[in-house]
């Protein structure tokens, strides 16, 4: 209604403040509660599952001696891979490259045609996943 109408004292809008104002508007609490959380999809939950692999080639394990093991804690330590910040190591080694070495891979996703590369030179393929 607003001034000038015939509704008394304050027409109709109560008394002094926010409510009394032209085009006052509160926002309703809930919103201001959904408004604070964090819009990006899985923010906080489950981000070790949705760790990005470190990829490796066959050729880049030449580093290590033939029968030697080779899990992401052995391949920090000969520094073919560096140590994520997150701390979350998991580790895919592809087949580009090639391997003379017999190698005991652990630890690790391998593709179809690095363990047939590695098993070929004599090695193991052994995953815990």
């Amino acid at each position: 209604m607003g001034r000038g109408a015939k509704r008394g004292k304050t027409s109709g809008r109560g008394t002094k403040g926010q409510n009394a104002r032209a085009g006052h508007k509160k926002r309703p609490e809930i919103r201001e509660r959904i408004k604070k959380i964090p819009k990006l999809r899985g923010y906080r939950w489950n981000s070790a599952v949705k760790a990005k692999p470190i990829v490796l080639n066959v050729g880049d394990l030449a580093a290590f001696d033939s029968g030697a093991e080779v899990t992401p804690r052995t391949l920090v330590k000969k520094g073919v891979i560096a140590m994520p910040h997150d701390g979350t190591m998991v580790i895919k080694i592809l087949g580009a490259g090639e391997v003379t070495k017999a190698l005991k891979v652990s630890h690790a996703f391998v593709s179809k045609s690095a363990k047939e590369k590695i098993e070929k030179a004599g090695g193991s393929v052994k995953s815990s996943f």
